[in-house]
Formats: structure tokens, sequence, C-alpha cells
């Protein structure tokens, strides 16, 4: 007995520990691929004879991109040339990296009301800020073997529970106050009162930058010359700051996020589109307030977490916290280049997944 109790003991030892071997292994894998350099593009063009994966970018300021480019410490000039990081934006002989297969594409809502264009070319650091465009674009580029494009149309200062409210949102009411479903103007009155329309309503800027990016793909062939038609692929949000400041439009924040990314793909006729957005960046796990409603709406939505159902292997949020140099949402991270950059690489890494788990 004593033999056969043993053999069972060894057996039981042995098991366990390839367990655990199995179960570190693959911790360590997954690490590793998190962790992987992003390579080089190849200098090849982009093989237009399939059709392009558009991926749409969405949000408020910090989408829009206040991470500065030039200048000293903070800035991507100094991360790449004194620091040696991201040696995939620049080419052998240190110039900045023209990417032909990646197509960048930034539309905004113009003061007159029409859409202003800002950028239409391959993918490479131009101008004076940056959002996470770069750091998204480029896993993109290398993981896809089609062309791609990033057509981003957002503006700052909007909040997903008012200016960015996604048609068929309802009427709520929050502390004695009756809070705008779309279309419904101003954003609250008193319970019980006619409320008085402004020169704004609920949804407004959800209106203008989907258009926006409906006008792009509309005249596709001026935004990626040669191509043959397009897909939506995906879409990358990167908001939730002015959400933060009210506390009705926190309360609601999860809510109107999942019927943002259903309605999204609605509008686009993109059922099987991936979505990707990430948490600002100060939010920190298990805090409380308005920030920690937000942020734990934005974690509740990851397909991994279980549940939204309909979301798993669809839908991923990146948690930004470790990936902050400094500063909140607000401040736009003091302009910290680093920050977008290494937010931007998440949100392409997170994306890439999605689109590599089979439907």
């Amino acid at each position: 007995m004593k033999c056969r109790s043993g053999v069972l003991w060894l057996s039981f030892v042995v098991l366990l520990v390839s367990m655990l071997s199995y179960v570190l292994n693959v911790s360590a894998a997954d690490t590793d691929v998190a962790k992987q350099p992003i390579a080089k593009h190849d200098g090849k063009p982009a093989d237009l004879t399939q059709k392009v994966k558009v991926f749409i970018l969405l949000g408020q300021s910090n989408m829009l991109g206040l991470g500065k480019i030039t200048g000293g410490e903070g800035s991507l000039e100094n991360a790449v040339k004194k620091k040696n990081k991201y040696p995939y934006l620049v080419d052998e002989a240190g110039k900045w990296m023209v990417r032909k297969d990646v197509r960048n594409v930034r539309v905004m809502v113009g003061r007159g009301g029409g859409m202003q264009l800002f950028n239409n070319e391959w993918m490479t650091v131009t101008g004076r800020t940056m959002g996470p465009e770069f750091g998204i674009g480029h896993p993109l580029g290398n993981a896809i073997e089609a062309p791609v494009m990033l057509l981003k149309s957002c503006i700052g200062n909007r909040s997903l529970g008012w200016d960015l409210l996604p048609p068929g949102s309802k009427q709520y009411e929050f502390e004695g106050k009756t809070y705008a479903g779309y279309k419904d103007s101003p954003e609250s009155w008193a319970k019980g009162t006619m409320p008085k329309p402004i020169a704004w309503y609920a949804g407004k800027q959800y209106d203008d930058d989907t258009a926006n990016a409906k006008k792009v793909l509309a005249e596709f062939d001026k935004y990626y010359p040669g191509a043959k038609g397009y897909e939506i692929a995906g879409f990358f949000f990167w908001q939730g700051e002015k959400d933060c400041g009210n506390a009705a439009h926190a309360s609601k924040y999860e809510e109107n996020l999942v019927h943002f990314i259903k309605q999204l793909r609605k509008d686009f006729s993109a059922p099987e589109a991936r979505f990707v957005l990430a948490t600002l960046g100060e939010a920190k796990k298990g805090s409380g307030g308005n920030g920690g409603k937000v942020l734990d709406a934005q974690l509740a939505v990851d397909g991994k977490t279980g549940k939204y159902p309909e979301f798993k292997g669809n839908v991923a949020t990146v948690y930004s916290n470790p990936l902050s140099h400094g500063g909140s949402g607000n401040s736009h991270y003091n302009g910290n280049a680093e920050t977008y950059m290494d937010i931007g690489e998440a949100m392409g890494r997170a994306m890439v997944e999605l689109l590599t788990i089979k439907k």
C-alpha cells in the first residue's frame, strides 16, 4: 500500500509540475509577443490587387493628437534620435520612414461646419503634433498583407454622454434633471420642465465625425490612389476626459459605450469590424469617483471579461496607466510623445490580435 501511495503521489507531483510548466510557458509566450519589437517596414508598396483595410479612429483631443514631434525631452524626435526608441519610424539614413502601404488620412469639422482635410498621405512623421496613429499604423501595416488606411475623424473636448451620443440613445433622469437623448437639446433640464433648445444637440459630433468619414469613403480614390475597393476592418477609440467631469455622463458611460460600438458597426455596415479602445492614462484600477466609473466601464466592454458575450474576440480595451509617462488626459499628457507612441503601439497590437481570432 505504501509503495502504491508513493507511486500515486509521485504521479501527482509530475502532473502538477507539468501543468505549472505549461502555464508558465504560455504566460511567457504571451509576454514575449506583447514585448516583441515592431519590425521596420521593408519598403514595399501596397498590394493594390487587394481591398484596402480601413480603420476609423474616433475620440477627442488625445486621439486628435497633441504629442510633441520636435523639441527636447518628451518629443518624438528626442525619443527616436537620442533614446533610440521606435527605430521603425526612421529609414537607414535616419530620415522619417515613409510607408507606401499604409495611408494616413485625417479630417475634422471646420469652422464653417464642413469637412476640413488635414492629412492625406502615406504614413510618415510630419507636422508639429501627433496622436497614437504611428504606433497603431506600423503594427497593422506589418501584420496585414492588404493595403491599410487609418482614417481619423474627431475633434477635441467632446463627451460620449452628449456630443458623441450615438443614435437611438434615450433620455434619462439623474439627480432631479432630465438628460438628453439623441438629437435632444440642451444637454439637460430640470425634471418636469420644457427644455429650451440651444445651437447644439446630443449626438451632433457623432453625426459630424461619421459623416466626414463617409465622405472620404465615398471618394476613396482621392485618398487611396489606385485602390480596388475597401473594407471597414476596425475602429479605434480614445476618449473619456470630458465625461469624467460630469457625474451623469460618467454614470451612463458603460451603457453609452456598448451602444456606441454597436451603432458604429451598423452605420458603417461593418458588423464584423473589430473595436479597440484605450483608457485614460491617469486612471488606475480600483479608483473611485467619475474617473473610476469611466475606467470600469471601459474595462468592462473588453471581450475577455465575459460581461458582453457578443464582444468576445472582437472588442479589446488597452489599460493605459502603465504606458503613460505622466500628466493626464486633460493636460494631454504634457505633450509627451512617448505616451502617445506606447499607447498607440498597444492599441495596434490589440487590433492585430483581434484580427487573428477566427470569426
